[in-house]
C-alpha cells in the first residue's frame, strides 16, 4: 500500500476566492500569494492518486492564524474524509492560542475521524514553543488518544523559499524532549534533524519521532534517503509529496531510482504510516 503522508486540499470556495484568504490570513498569503502556486480540491487530489497508484493520502491543514479559519478548513477536511473514507485520512488545523476553543475544536475533529493535527506552524503564529501552557493541553490530549502531531520544519541553512519559516532543529528538539510520549511527525525531513541522531542522546530522544519527505526534490539530493536510513532507520521515514506543490509522481520516481531493498521501500511508502495509526 502506498500512502502519501503530506498533502493539502482546499474547499472550492477557497480556491475560487484566493485573494480574500490572502487578505485574511498571513500563513495562507505567505504560501499562496502567487497565482502560479496551485490549490487543489479533494477530487483533484484523488485524480492524482489514481493516476500514480497511491492508495491513501493524509490531508493536512496549514498554519491558519485565526481559530475561525481553522474551523472553516476543518469543515472541509471532515467532509472530504467522510466522503472518501478509504482514500483520505485527515489532520486538523488548530490554533493553540485559542485555548479551550482549540481543545474543543480538536475534540470535534477527532469525533469526525481525524488522526491528529497538522501542519502546525508556531513560527507563523509567533508562539513560543517553550510556552508549556499553550502546548501541553494539546500534547496531552493527543498523547492520551495516540494521535499525531505533524509540524512544519525548516533548514537552518540553504536557499530561501516561500514558507520556509524558522522551525529549525534547535527549536524543535527541546519540544520533542518535553513530550516523549507524543507521536511527532516533522515535515520536510525535520529541517535536517535526523542527521543529529548521530549523537546518541539525540537518537534516544527521537524514539517517538518520524520524518516525512514532503517537498524533498526541492530541498535535498536524493542521497538524503540513504543517509537518513543509515542514521535513523527506514522505519522512521514517511513518504510525503506536499501535493499540489509538486506532482506525486516526482518523489515516487526519486524513490524508485534509489534501488532500496523491498522492505525499506515498503516501509517508507506506506508501512510506517499504517503502524502510526495503531
Amino acid at each position: 500500500m502506498i500512502i502519501d503522508f503530506h498533502t493539502h486540499i482546499f474547499a472550492p470556495r477557497v480556491i475560487h476566492n484566493r485573494e480574500r484568504y490572502i487578505q485574511a490570513d498571513p500563513c495562507f498569503a505567505m504560501l499562496y500569494n502567487s497565482p502560479r502556486t496551485r490549490l487543489a480540491s479533494a477530487e483533484e487530489l484523488l485524480d492524482s492518486m489514481d493516476k500514480h497508484s497511491i492508495d491513501m493520502s493524509v490531508v493536512c491543514g496549514i498554519g491558519w492564524t485565526a481559530h475561525e479559519l481553522c474551523v472553516e478548513a476543518n469543515d472541509y477536511t471532515l467532509e472530504a474524509i467522510a466522503q472518501y473514507p478509504k482514500r483520505l485520512l485527515g489532520l486538523a488545523s488548530i490554533q493553540p492560542a485559542a485555548g479551550d476553543k482549540a481543545l474543543q475544536e480538536l475534540e470535534r475533529c477527532v469525533k469526525g475521524g481525524v488522526k491528529g493535527i497538522g501542519e502546525i506552524r508556531p513560527d507563523i503564529y509567533s508562539l513560543d514553543m517553550t510556552h508549556d501552557s499553550l502546548w501541553t493541553p494539546l500534547a496531552n490530549m493527543l498523547t492520551e488518544r495516540g494521535l499525531i502531531w505533524l509540524c512544519h520544519a525548516s533548514e537552518p541553512v540553504g536557499h530561501p523559499y516561500p514558507g520556509k519559516g524558522e522551525l529549525t532543529p534547535e527549536i524543535l528538539y527541546p519540544f520533542i524532549r518535553r513530550y516523549p510520549g507524543l507521536k511527532i511527525v516533522l515535515a520536510h525531513w525535520g529541517g535536517g534533524l535526523p542527521f543529529y541522531a548521530l549523537m546518541p542522546e539525540v537518537k534516544a530522544a527521537l524514539a517517538n519521532t518520524w520524518f516525512d519527505t514532503a517537498a524533498s526534490p526541492f530541498l535535498y539530493d536524493p542521497a538524503v534517503y540513504r543517509q537518513a536510513i543509515d542514521i535513523v532507520g527506514a522505519d522512521r521515514i514517511l513518504f510525503g509529496s506536499d501535493y499540489p506543490l509538486m506532482p506525486q509522481s516526482r518523489p515516487l520516481k526519486e524513490i524508485d531510482s534509489l534501488a532500496l531493498t523491498g522492505d525499506m521501500k515498503s516501509r517508507i511508502l506506506g508501512g510506517n504510516a499504517q503502524r502510526l495509526w495503531t
